[in-house]
Parts: C-alpha cells; structure tokens; sequence
C-alpha cells in the first residue's frame, strides 16, 4: 500500500474474506488463525490509508463456472456466501471501474444480482 501510494497509484482494490475483522473468531490453534489476523491487519491498515480503497469481502471459493450474478451478504447474515472464483475477479474489475465502491467493503458470495447492479447498491 506504501509502495503503491509512493508511486502515485491513487485507486487500490483488495480482496479479503467474508468475515476478515480483528475480531474475527478464529481459534488461536487453527490453521486459518495466522491468515485471518494478517487480513485483519491488512484491511484495517487499507481503511486508514490516503488511497481510494475498495475491500472486497467474497465468502467460500468454489471451482464452479462464473454466473455473473452476486448478493451482498453482511456477517450478521452471510448466507452460504460461497462464490466462484471467477466472480470474484469480475467483482473486483467491476469495482475498479466504479468510483461509488470506494471507501466500501464488499461482503458478497453468488447470488441472483448482476454485479455492476449489486456494486451500486
């Protein structure tokens, strides 16, 4: 993020997790723990930085063929949340094209929406 600010990159687009906050549950012993405090501190550096930022938050990643279509989840209700990689990287084109994103953390899995529709939502 430095790097990117240091060279005049102004927009930055990262993918997260569903769920990726501080207090993100994980049990210290578990695999994931590592991961899911080094997204927690990687999003939260992202917020406070001088960028135009843009989290995206997908849930589980499946092999599946794209839809096109997402919903956006939240923690409190995250739905199965699961989407198909290639939806997220459409998501994440999307938001970089679309100035209304930044500043926001999208939290989504797929779903019934068209993504640019969904984004703007």
């Amino acid at each position: 993020m430095a790097a990117a600010a240091d060279a005049g990159v102004s927009r930055y687009v990262m993918v997260s997790y569903l769920g990726s906050r501080p207090d993100h549950g994980v049990p210290a012993d578990n695999s994931f723990f590592a991961y899911a405090e080094a997204k927690a501190a990687a999003d939260e550096n992202l917020r406070a930085s001088t960028l135009a930022w843009t989290i995206v938050a997908p849930g589980p990643l499946t092999l599946d063929d794209p839809t096109g279509l997402i919903d956006l989840v939240s923690d409190e209700a995250p739905g199965d949340g699961r989407v198909t990689r290639g939806d997220v990287a459409a998501v994440v084109a999307e938001a970089l094209a679309d100035a209304s994103t930044v500043g926001r953390t999208i939290a989504f899995g797929n779903g019934a929406t068209p993504i640019a529709t969904a984004l703007r939502g």
